[in-house]
């Protein structure tokens, strides 16, 4: 392993990702519907803000204003003649800011969804999402991305067409999927079925996880599910800082940075070596989390009761296999609240 995300992984029993960055870059005045993709030419030094925000709070990992780069996304925009541009740029944003860091921090290079069904359930085609996947993977990698990072993927068909992609390319990946529907992501995956896609890949991603979905209990409940099965790759966990609320015409998530520093924890015991947020998590959450994985010695793995304990109900009765079912209440009761 000689890439700079293995060589940490060898060095380190854990590392801290980032958080989020479309809750960051609303708080900076973005304004929703407009691409988050565009600010990395028109708000060089928001993006560059965004990046530092991470690195501060003690990421070793952060994701690029990527997410929506591809083609297809663009689209909506105008602006898909421009995603060499737009990767490559929010790649060369990174860039500087790791490297000014004084420490190694790796710049992850964020690959989002199509946005459209791959066949045969919808039209996008294998060839076609690889294309798109291809060309976003060459922008990040020549704007200097250590890694690539595809997530909040749904179907397993469009996370093989990126792999795919990413061996084109030439680049080591991570990949993290969204288990939002009952403990399954939309497209019906189960955490077992990610375990045997990741590792089953002809090009596998250095380490493979969760992101987003419902909130922190589920995703710990997830990432126990990905730990039972004894896979060989590291996993990840980047769970939502809390669960979102409506107020005053915003979205508010309502976790604490006490209750991410206990998820934090939770993640590492329950198998996870790189751990972040993910809608949400802002620099206060990224610090009290760093702070609880330094300070807080590692444990047995958590069980359901006490995640439900530590950071709330679950959302839904199992982990979506039928197999886990939850020993310990669902939503409904009392939690800790931002």
């Amino acid at each position: 392993m000689t890439d700079a995300l293995s060589k940490l992984l060898q060095d380190r029993d854990w590392l801290l990702a980032d958080g989020a960055t479309g809750t960051n870059l609303f708080n900076m005045g973005l304004m929703s519907g407009d691409a988050p993709e565009l600010w990395n030419v028109d708000e060089p030094e928001k993006i560059r803000a965004l990046y530092r925000g991470a690195v501060e709070a003690g990421s070793d990992i952060f994701l690029t204003n990527s997410f929506g780069g591809n083609a297809s996304r663009l689209k909506l925009h105008d602006a898909q003649d421009r995603v060499a541009e737009l990767n490559r740029i929010a790649a060369e944003l990174g860039r500087e800011v790791a490297d000014a860091a004084g420490r190694p921090v790796i710049v992850a290079g964020s690959v989002g969804p199509t946005g459209d069904i791959m066949e045969p359930v919808g039209t996008l085609s294998h060839a076609e999402a690889v294309e798109m996947f291809h060309e976003q993977a060459e922008g990040l990698k020549a704007g200097g991305a250590d890694v690539l990072w595809v997530e909040t993927i749904s179907a397993p068909e469009e996370f093989r067409a990126a792999a795919e992609a990413f061996a084109l390319a030439g680049m080591p990946w991570c990949g993290t999927m969204s288990f939002d529907t009952a403990g399954r992501t939309m497209m019906g995956v189960t955490a077992s079925d990610m375990v045997q896609l990741a590792q089953g890949l002809p090009h596998p991603p250095l380490a493979f996880g969760a992101n987003c979905g419902t909130g922190a209990s589920d995703l710990l409940r997830t990432t126990l599910s990905f730990a039972a099965q004894g896979p060989d790759l590291p996993l990840i966990a980047k769970g939502n800082a809390g669960i979102p609320k409506y107020v005053d015409g915003h979205i508010h998530y309502d976790g604490t940075p006490e209750l991410m520093g206990d998820y934090a924890v939770m993640a590492r015991d329950a198998g996870a070596r790189i751990i972040g947020g993910c809608c949400g998590t802002m620099p206060d959450h990224l610090r009290a989390m760093r702070t609880a994985l330094e300070t807080r010695p590692k444990g047995p793995r958590p069980t359901l009761e006490q995640i439900v304990e530590s950071i709330g109900g679950f959302s839904s009765d199992t982990d979506g296999s039928g197999e886990n079912a939850v020993a310990a209440p669902t939503r409904n009761r009392r939690r800790r609240r931002g």
